[in-house]
């Protein structure tokens, strides 16, 4: 089993910034990427971006040139530089890892981008 835990996510007014963090313990060895999704009140669970094990990152087009994904030197610990956030990016923000068939999720942070 593998275990994320999040952190990071909060009130911003557009434009602003936040950092969201994902950390994976427990049977780590063997995850492939790790990223991140988001789900919008009535919307379906969508990709944010995703970070491979050899640091090729992949984006959704919404979020491209805004977000920035990253991951720690040890490999299983991934960051969300969210920049110039807009309302539309508000949601509950999950930290995803597939583990060889397997997909874990984190608990979700919420994200509000609102004056």
């Amino acid at each position: 089993q593998v275990q994320l835990v999040e952190s990071g996510g909060g009130l911003v007014q557009p434009g602003g910034s936040l950092r969201l963090f994902c950390s994976a313990s427990g049977s780590i060895f063997g995850i492939n990427f790790m990223g991140w999704y988001r789900q919008a009140p009535g919307r379906e669970r969508e990709l944010v971006a995703t970070i491979t094990t050899t640091d090729s990152a992949n984006y959704a087009d919404s979020v491209k040139g805004r977000f920035t994904i990253s991951r720690d030197k040890n490999r299983y610990t991934v960051y969300l530089q969210m920049n110039s956030l807009k309302p539309e990016d508000t949601a509950v923000y999950y930290c995803h890892a597939k583990r060889f068939a397997n997909n874990y999720w984190g608990q979700g942070t919420q994200v509000t981008v609102s004056s």
